[in-house]
């Protein structure tokens, strides 16, 4: 790759229009911090002037006390101005940097929140939150030290430089200043291997942090099968290939910076050399030669800091490109154009007609749902029951346009799917997936997860229409009982009820139980089924479910095999169809009378 490209990918940060929107918000308190930052590297450059002089008006004895009151108090005034100057380049400065990588996460995870399941489904959580924390801290270093070290180093050159040639010796600048140039150089060239072994080291951190959240999540099924010891093994390895990849990136900043260490001193060795000489010789006094060496001494910094910038300016646009990938990304479900003209806030009634609904998963040839057609009426139960892989939950994922139907397939109270907008549609659904999935919160902030404003009257009434008010009663703190990571303080009959009395909070038009209390009791079941029909007066019910018992009250049952709905009809009608439904209301009809018999209770 050529010069030219390099330092277009170095430099890509600063070509972003991402990143710039952020950057513009805080432009003028920038400025601001610039302009201090400028003035002190300028103020700086007058000491070795003035310490120049003094030397030189001591070997002519004419350094009087007047001029040594003087000249302590010009360098503590200097001095002074210096000190409060750098605190306040560092307050407007570093604080803009730290508000544009607050504003920059803050976006990225909002941006997250419309992404659609299906992306998350291709990129894990360990890789999502490397992108949220290192990355946004290496784009948080290009605008807070990349941009103080650049102004320094170009400001506190440009006028060292400049003071060395016009004040001091032309010929002794360029001897001395030539061999600094290879730092320069040096750094250039090793930008792109940096970006690259980054961008790598990037990569494993996120292998790694996906690899931790995925088995810690997973803790009780690893020492169900003891499987500890194997997988600190395979930790290891992903921990070993993250060292390789920081030790990687680290070998080349161990040449640079040492190397650039070696052009310094060899730059000052040739100042003093030949500066020293033509001291000698007398075409520059000693308080001059003197006062070049404090010079090269502060144009080391600016050199040295270039090989800094480059690494950091190459890890912040490897950064950004990583965090581009995530801002660009657009979700596959989303509000189409007859639905944006919206105006009404009103939930949709609760019918709901699937007109030969056809539906198969992308790179799929087999439908997985296919030619589904029925009609439940607002105020009616649709039981589904089906055995698993038969395509319930993906009715269900339909119906909430977690995954897309054609058009025309789908229709909620009366309007097709799609004119509904997203918010709208899912403000009229409750649902209660399989596995219910509890914040670490509170009893309470869960249950009203969907509806802050909720009060502790009505958080009690949805928990004891789910039937877990007794139970949230002999927990320590009752309501405010925090419930651990994933719910993991509570039984599986615990979690799926305060995921029921969530749903039920809201009173939505369209409740979903999808299998939702497989995990209770046969008793408690039938009392959360009763509480839906007594207070869901009006409400639509969806109800999938592998026990009859929980279906057998509904308006409406469909059988689906193999996509297809093979049955339909009430409890009755399907039991004199004698069929699939028959069947395995037959075979759980006699499961129950067994542990009936052998005293068994579920």
């Amino acid at each position: 790759m050529d010069k030219t490209k390099q330092k277009g990918r170095i430099l890509d940060i600063f070509r972003s229009k991402y990143a710039l929107s952020f950057f513009r918000k805080y432009i003028a308190s920038y400025a601001v911090g610039i302009i201090i930052l400028i003035f002190i590297d300028i103020l700086q450059t007058e000491v070795p002037l003035i310490v120049g002089d003094t030397i030189d008006l001591i070997s002519a004895g004419s350094f009087k006390g007047g001029l040594i009151r003087q000249t302590l108090l010009n360098l503590l005034l200097i001095g002074g101005v210096v000190f409060f100057g750098r605190i306040a380049w560092r307050w407007f400065i570093f604080g803009d940097a730290r508000k544009i990588e607050r504003d920059m996460r803050n976006e990225l995870y909002a941006h997250l929140q419309t992404l659609s399941s299906s992306y998350f489904q291709q990129h894990k959580a360990g890789e999502i939150m490397a992108y949220m924390t290192s990355d946004i801290e290496a784009v948080r270093m290009v605008f807070a030290m990349v941009i103080v070290m650049g102004m320094d180093a170009l400001v506190l050159g440009v006028s060292t430089l400049y003071k060395m040639i016009t004040d001091i010796d032309p010929l002794l600048c360029a001897a001395a200043v030539l061999p600094l140039i290879l730092v320069a150089v040096t750094a250039t060239v090793m930008g792109r291997q940096l970006h690259k072994r980054f961008t790598l080291r990037q990569e494993a951190y996120s292998r790694m942090s996906d690899f931790v959240e995925e088995r810690l999540n997973g803790i009780r099924v690893v020492k169900a099968f003891r499987q500890e010891e194997a997988e600190n093994k395979a930790f290891a390895a992903e921990n070993a290939n993250t060292r390789d990849a920081n030790i990687k990136e680290a070998k080349l900043e161990a040449f640079m910076f040492p190397f650039m260490r070696l052009v310094t001193g060899l730059s000052m060795a040739v100042a003093i050399g030949y500066g020293g000489y033509i001291a000698v010789l007398g075409r520059i006094t000693v308080g001059q030669f003197s006062g070049f060496l404090m010079f090269l001494n502060m144009m080391v910094w600016p050199m040295a800091c270039i090989g800094r910038i480059i690494n950091l300016l190459t890890r912040g646009s490897a950064s950004m490109k990583r965090l581009l990938s995530i801002i660009e990304a657009q979700p596959d479900i989303y509000d189409w154009p007859e639905s944006r003209n919206e105006t009404s806030q009103s939930p949709v009634e609760g019918s709901i007609e699937a007109r030969n609904l056809t539906f198969s998963y992308p790179d799929t040839h087999r439908p997985v749902l296919e030619n589904i057609s029925f009609r439940l009426e607002k105020g009616q139960t649709l039981g589904i029951v089906a055995r698993t892989g038969e395509g319930k939950s993906t009715l269900v994922n339909l119906l909430l346009r977690v995954s897309d139907p054609e058009k025309d397939m789908l229709f909620i109270g009366g309007r097709e799917i799609h004119s509904i907008p997203l918010h709208l549609l899912r403000k009229s659904i409750g649902y209660v997936p399989q596995e219910s999935f509890l914040f670490s919160d509170s009893v309470s902030g869960n249950i009203a997860f969907g509806d802050r404003s909720k009060t502790q009257e009505e958080i009690q009434r949805a928990a004891k229409l789910a039937c877990v008010h007794d139970n949230i009663m002999e927990f320590p703190d009752q309501y405010e009982t925090m419930v651990g990571e994933r719910g993991v303080s509570l039984s599986g009959g615990q979690k799926q009820r305060i995921a029921i009395a969530r749903a039920l909070i809201s009173d939505p038009e369209i409740l979903i139980l999808d299998d939702s209390v497989s995990a209770v009791d046969t008793r408690t079941e039938e009392q959360i089924l009763s509480h839906l029909r007594e207070q869901r007066q009006g409400k639509t019910n969806i109800i999938i479910a592998h026990r009859i018992s929980t279906l057998q009250h509904a308006d409406k049952i469909i059988v689906l095999s193999q996509g297809r709905i093979a049955e339909s009809g009430s409890h009755e009608q399907l039991l004199e169809q004698d069929g699939i439904y028959a069947h395995m209301y037959r075979s759980q009809l006699l499961e129950k009378m067994k542990k009936e018999e052998f005293g068994y209770e579920e």
